[in-house]
């Protein structure tokens, strides 16, 4: 099953080895599921008066002079000339010694890269060059673009993926005969070739619906079956509504709104009812979704069970603790509360674990740490997880193995219009908070364009010396061969020119769990005071003197993205800003980005959003968070959604333990998907 590790392709050693695992690959099959983020067409060579400033190009052309070398410091620089009846094209390598002897005078080349002006010279800088028939070759087909890592570049993965396509195993094609054809899907192993090396647009996108469509049905098939095991399950937690909860909302310092009452009303309902509960609430950022949680976990605590709160990071898993804390401390609320995370020492866990299996502790607090085999409770009658689409399937089902099938509530700030929310949360039942309180002052938002970015740095620059902090985000980590847009490591150095004197940092998924924590911790007590960042703090800790998001490249985000983003300021009492920089020039960009500049409401956004992302706009960025599905987008693929779950319902009803012949390749496939998504657990 294509599980030998990617270390066994010729050409990859060790070091090329502990690269790829950085990209989270460490097999052929991780390989091979590692889409290409973009697609770069080669297009006809142009002339040299017709390439455009910060575009891709392409030119051809003889060389008059050999190529030149020049040091600067400890960077060789390799320098040609190329020359058309339109104009002279300045040609620059950095630290390619050995391009001397192709770059000679009276040699044919085709040129393509990045076109820039520098010292009011047009320039290609870091060109890759190709002969004539080599040319001729790429133009046939579009090429990949993956992610990348320093030392990493889009050549050697797209070598290792042709590589891994060569060596591959074939699989037997799992998906039922009927639906494929229902559906026109591509066979199983066409698709994977094809959506790395599509030869056309049309063919990229008869690839992609093929694994879009495998993505939710698996998915949903996990989902479903989540739904039998729990509908109408009787709970071994049956709840006496709490007086002492009663008393504690009555004297918190405001009053709670319509909204997060009815939400109350129905968990405490399900805590009562005899029934498990399943249930999902969503709410906007900071419509009070953690206090209906405390509330609920509070229930618990005083009908003498325990409770848990799961969160996806260690540093939300902290806040939510010192929150919770400090509210137990000013309220003399007498119940004991314990940490568990990841990186705690040996020492602490076990004293945590400790008092998790006495019983000394009524509710506790962490990351996934919490449903690891070790950890084991006396009487655990509620685990809610915040951020619930960080949480796959697996985790999803492993909660429920923990104690007697304890009541399970799982909130989210993603807005999800809900006719997709009840598809991708078929077992649980949905409540939404959809309205903030009243106290909040709306985020004022602005879509610019990249001439604004001097006012915008000024403008950081005044909130930064009144006491306030910013968030820079970017869409990459490090600057690609082939991808035009910021990048967080080069965006900071930037900075640090344009606004001298605070303290910036960046922060990035590629960074190590202990380094990033302290980044947000750092930046949460105020000592960093902008922070530029990839999407990682899309959730992250509350940060409410933190009054400015900036976005870079806003028009590579989907709608729901921008929305979470945003999110990340407007927490405190002063007035907050969100400055999205549009970088592109496409029709209907704009638009999109206007939708987010008239409302804060994300549900309103989401909808819109689904309105206006056609089937097959495939180029942007996904933003539907960190379910599970690495190419499908619930906004642009819903239609395929939508059918993925009518026939996943139907075949429930048909052959519900995938018994009959004809579906074993696909349990396997789905026993499969369901042990990986444990795995990402370390269980």
């Amino acid at each position: 099953m294509n599980q030998e590790s990617v270390r066994s392709l010729k050409g990859i050693g060790d070091k090329t080895g502990k690269l790829f695992e950085k990209l989270g690959v460490n097999t052929i099959d991780d390989l091979l599921h590692y889409y290409p983020r973009a697609y770069h067409a080669y297009e006809e060579p142009q002339s040299i008066k017709e390439l455009e400033v910060d575009r891709m190009g392409a030119v051809a052309g003889i060389l008059q002079k050999d190529a030149s070398v020049r040091r600067f410091q400890n960077i060789q620089v390799i320098t040609a000339s190329l020359r058309d009846q339109t104009g002279t094209l300045q040609l620059v390598w950095y630290n390619m010694p050995f391009l001397r002897n192709t770059l000679q005078a009276g040699t044919y080349h085709v040129f393509c890269g990045k076109v820039v002006k520098k010292n009011n010279r047009l320039t290609m800088e870091q060109p890759e060059i190709y002969t004539r028939d080599g040319y001729l070759t790429v133009m046939k087909h579009m090429q990949p673009v993956y992610g990348q890592t320093r030392g990493l570049g889009n050549k050697a993965i797209t070598r290792a993926v042709a590589s891994a396509l060569d060596s591959r195993q074939t699989e037997r094609d799992y998906m039922p005969g009927k639906l494929r054809r229902k559906y026109e899907l591509a066979e199983y192993n066409f698709a994977i070739q094809h959506i790395h090396f599509p030869t056309d647009r049309q063919d990229l996108l008869f690839a992609r619906k093929r694994l879009v469509f495998d993505e939710f049905f698996l998915f949903l098939f996990g989902v479903r079956r989540l739904k039998e095991n729990r509908e109408n399950a009787r709970s071994s937690w049956v709840m006496k509504l709490s007086p002492e909860v009663k008393r504690l909302k009555e004297r918190l310092p405001y009053k709670l709104t319509r909204a997060q009452e009815v939400v109350l009303n129905e968990i405490e309902w399900d805590l009562s009812s005899g029934l498990v509960m399943n249930r999902l609430i969503q709410g906007d950022v900071g419509s009070g979704k953690t206090i209906l949680a405390v509330l609920a976990l509070l229930h618990t605590a005083y009908n003498g069970c325990q409770g848990a709160l799961m969160a996806p990071t260690e540093v939300l898993a902290k806040q939510h603790y010192e929150s919770m804390a400090q509210l137990f401390e000013t309220y003399k609320i007498p119940k004991q509360l314990v940490l568990v995370t990841g990186s705690m020492t040996a020492k602490e866990k076990r004293t945590a674990y400790e008092k998790i299996k006495n019983h000394e502790a009524d509710i506790i607090i962490g990351t996934h740490a919490l449903i690891q085999e070790k950890v084991v409770y006396d009487k655990l009658a509620l685990v809610i997880t915040d951020e619930q689409h960080r949480f796959g399937v697996g985790q999803r089902e492993r909660l429920g193995e923990k104690g007697q099938e304890p009541h399970v509530m799982v909130m989210s700030a993603t807005p999800i219009p809900r006719t997709l929310a009840i598809i991708l949360y078929g077992d649980l039942d949905i409540s939404i908070i959809d309205e903030l309180p009243a106290n909040r002052l709306p985020i004022k938002n602005c879509v610019v364009d990249t001439g604004y970015r001097k006012k915008a740095y000024d403008f950081i620059a005044r909130q930064v010396k009144e006491g306030r902090q910013a968030y820079v985000i970017c869409p990459m980590v490090e600057a690609s061969e082939m991808i035009e847009a910021e990048n967080v490591l080069d965006y900071a150095q930037i900075l640090s020119k344009e606004i001298p004197g605070p303290e910036i940092a960046c922060l990035h998924g590629k960074m190590k769990g202990k380094e990033k924590n302290q980044i947000m911790e750092r930046f949460a007590s105020g000592e960093i005071q902008i922070l530029v960042s990839t999407t990682v703090v899309e959730v992250g800790v509350n940060v409410p003197n933190a009054t400015v998001m900036m976005i870079e490249n806003a028009e590579r985000f989907g709608l729901a993205q921008l929305h979470q983003l945003r999110g990340r300021v407007g927490r405190g009492k002063y007035q907050s800003y969100c400055i999205m920089v549009n970088c592109g020039d496409q029709e209907g960009t704009q638009k999109r980005l206007d939708i987010l500049n008239r409302s804060n409401d994300g549900f309103y956004i989401a909808s819109e959003d689904l309105k206006l992302r056609g089937p097959g706009d495939i180029f942007g960025i996904r933003q539907s968070g960190d379910m599970e599905f690495r190419l499908a987008d619930i906004f642009t693929d819903a239609d395929i959604l939508k059918a993925v779950s009518e026939e996943v319902n139907e075949l429930l009803e048909e052959d519900p333990e995938l018994e009959q012949e004809e579906h074993q390749e696909l349990k396997r496939k789905l026993d499969e998907y369901l042990e990986r998504s444990y795995e990402k657990l370390n269980l």
